[in-house]
């Protein structure tokens, strides 16, 4: 029991780490402080995209746990680690093709404090993401 306790700590922080990851990663890539347009602006929109990212990156982290955890400890965390900075990274690459493709500018959209359609679109993405990798990781 002892040693699920600390299986469980060991993931819960690589999967915190993970979730910070994500939050920088946004915050980069849209303008002004992520945080701020959150919680003191109120922007429903950057909150939509960041949850999205948020639930995108708990189920890649469940789902490499989930299929790695007879190889080992050590070997499926940093399958975890792996996996989790991979979906950072495919979530930030799908936000830069988005914006790519769709008019104006998707972080300016996103950090409004009014609704915009483009959250909704942005945080399909970041789950559509996830669910490819989870695909990917899934026997």
């Amino acid at each position: 029991m002892l040693a699920s306790i600390g299986y469980a700590v060991a993931y819960t922080g690589v999967g915190l780490a993970l979730l910070v990851l994500g939050f920088f990663a946004l915050d980069l890539l849209t303008p002004g402080h992520l945080g701020r347009h959150i919680y003191e602006h109120r922007s429903i929109n950057a909150a939509i995209t960041l949850a999205a990212g948020f639930l995108g990156q708990g189920v890649i982290a469940f789902a490499t746990i989930w299929t790695n955890a007879t190889s080992g400890f050590g070997e499926a965390l940093g399958y975890t680690v792996v996996f989790g900075v991979l979906g950072v990274l495919l979530q930030a690459v799908a936000f830069v093709a988005l914006d790519l493709v769709a008019p104006g500018r998707l972080g300016q959209h996103l950090t409004e404090p009014d609704f915009h359609p483009a959250s909704l679109v942005s945080a399909a993405a970041q789950l559509s993401v996830a669910a490819i990798i989870v695909a990917s990781i899934w026997p």
